[in-house]
């Protein structure tokens, strides 16, 4: 990769690493970017959008933590079955061919249109009432679902999960918090399953330390 297109990287990384920090949702931009603008393989796109999301997820955290919207303990089930959810759907990503990981990836874009008006249409209750959060159970079975669509096709988790949580009853910036770290949990596995699941160049390898850094830079702590 030549200056510019690292710089290209830097770029929206930063731009991407910006909104998720604010609301939790457009990490499913990243691997449209290396797929479509830059030409990269499908699983080189994957392996560089995971390992910014584990950046902008870690980083994008401590500021909801502060502010009381992230309870480590009532996201334990969530992020169990992420953990899990993740290796399974990373397994899939590396077989599916390119063609057909490009097809779930933008169904998900598609999909992601969809959550983010339901996720409109669940805001619309008054932030300030009592969140209710789910068992265990149900957290877990969101998670492991999710995940596998999440980790085999390139969205960072928050897309799915942030409307579902707030369709059964988290409030919205409890529910972006939880999913922010809930996109740690699926970004992890995946990133070091395509990363060392071959056919990922050494210049990709050098990209995703640099698209990291662009993550991290462009990260906000802002609420919703």
């Amino acid at each position: 990769m030549g200056t510019g297109t690292l710089a290209l990287v830097a770029a929206a990384n930063a731009l991407v690493g910006a909104c998720v920090g604010l609301t939790g949702i457009a990490g499913f931009l990243l691997p449209m970017f290396y797929a479509g603008f830059l030409g990269l393989a499908p699983v080189e796109g994957l392996a560089l959008s995971f390992a910014a999301f584990v950046v902008s997820g870690t980083l994008g955290c401590p500021a909801y933590r502060r502010t009381g919207d992230l309870l480590l303990r009532a996201s334990l089930g969530l992020l169990a079955g992420s953990f899990l959810g993740a290796l399974a759907g990373t397994q899939i990503g590396l077989i599916l061919p390119a063609d057909v990981l490009t097809v779930i990836l933008y169904l998900v874009v598609l999909g992601s249109g969809a959550s983010v008006l339901l996720r409109m249409r669940a805001g619309e209750k008054d932030e300030d009432a009592p969140a209710s959060l789910p068992a265990t159970g149900r957290l877990f079975v969101v998670g492991a679902v999710t995940a596998v669509v999440c980790a085999a096709s390139g969205a960072g988790g928050p897309v799915l999960v942030v409307p579902i949580l707030m369709l059964m009853g988290v409030g919205p910036r409890m529910a972006v918090g939880m999913a922010l770290l809930d996109s740690v949990a699926i970004a992890v596995p995946a990133t070091v399953g395509y990363l060392f699941g071959g056919g990922v160049s050494a210049e990709v390898w050098g990209a995703s330390s640099r698209g990291a850094a662009g993550t991290r830079g462009g990260r906000s702590s802002r609420q919703l």
